[in-house]
């Protein structure tokens, strides 16, 4: 499990740094202040609250042909849950920059991530839970994206 989170920080830094370095253009797109409330029909029926993503930065990797470099800062209130979801194709690298945070990808044991912890979902993960533990305290995430350029970030799933 260390390996695993050793991997993907230096995976998530190492992009970074291609893609801020050798960007064909020059320049990144950077896209401060730019945020979106994630909100479903089924979270919204819930009554708890969902999450805030901010956009840091996007590039496509001048390296990686076809390949685009996000990140992101997913900010989740006191009992804030997301609705199940995906990254279709995307590798996904997960920081907790502040508070706690329960998550399981499908097959996978529930875990709860605090400050300082991290993780990576493969291509294709569904993503079943992802919640803020904190009644009381926000939690929020760095999360960084290597996806096909152009595919949609998160798909939540089908309100049933």
């Amino acid at each position: 499990m260390m390996g695993i989170r050793i991997t993907g920080g230096l995976l998530a830094v190492a992009t970074l740094t291609a893609a801020t370095a050798c960007s064909t253009s020059g320049r990144p797109t950077h896209a401060r202040g730019t945020t979106a409330v994630v909100a479903s029909p089924a979270a919204m029926a819930s009554n708890r609250p969902t999450e805030t993503v901010t956009q840091l930065l996007q590039q496509a990797l001048p390296n990686v042909k076809g390949k685009t470099f996000t990140s992101e800062i997913v900010d989740f209130p006191p009992k804030a849950r997301a609705v199940p979801h995906r990254h279709g194709q995307a590798f996904v690298y997960a920081y907790v920059l502040e508070g706690t945070v329960r998550s399981q990808l499908a097959g996978r044991p529930v875990t709860t991530y605090h400050q300082g912890d991290n993780w990576v979902e493969p291509p294709g993960a569904h993503h079943l839970l992802t919640e803020n533990t904190s009644p009381t305290e926000r939690a929020r995430l760095l999360v960084v994206f290597v996806s096909n350029t152009g595919d949609k970030l998160k798909i939540d799933d089908q309100a049933s």
